[in-house]
């Protein structure tokens, strides 16, 4: 079992900055894939980033890419996703998961937190 608990998103400018964090507690290991997804109103959720657990396989969207960073806190025992450049577009609830593997489907998710992008 995997707890998540995500914290971080707000309202920003067209332009500006966030940290979304995710808590993670529970069995944790090298391999264990940790996502980010987001939902827009009215839009399916979509894929944002990835990484291991381990800090390795690190993946983006094509439309975050160059402007998100995903990373691990080992201090924290959490994955962040460091927001730069937001745009209007970006304006959803941002979701924390995490999968057995790389090839594993997210079987554990966050509650959400919301990020508002005005412009």
């Amino acid at each position: 079992q995997v707890q998540l608990v995500e914290s971080g998103g707000g309202l920003v400018q067209a332009g500006g900055s966030l940290r979304l964090s995710c808590g993670v507690s529970g069995r944790t290991f090298s391999t264990l894939r940790m996502g980010w997804f987001r939902q827009a109103p009215g839009k399916e959720r979509e894929f944002v980033a990835s990484i291991r657990w381990s800090g390795a396989n690190i993946y983006y969207a094509d439309s975050v890419k160059g402007r998100f960073t995903v990373s691990r806190d080992n201090a924290k025992n959490a994955v962040d996703l460091q927001m730069d450049s937001l745009k209007a577009g970006d304006t959803a609830v941002y979701y924390c998961a995490a999968a057995g593997g790389d090839w594993a489907t997210y079987d554990y998710w966050g509650q959400g937190t919301q990020v508002t992008v005005s412009s």
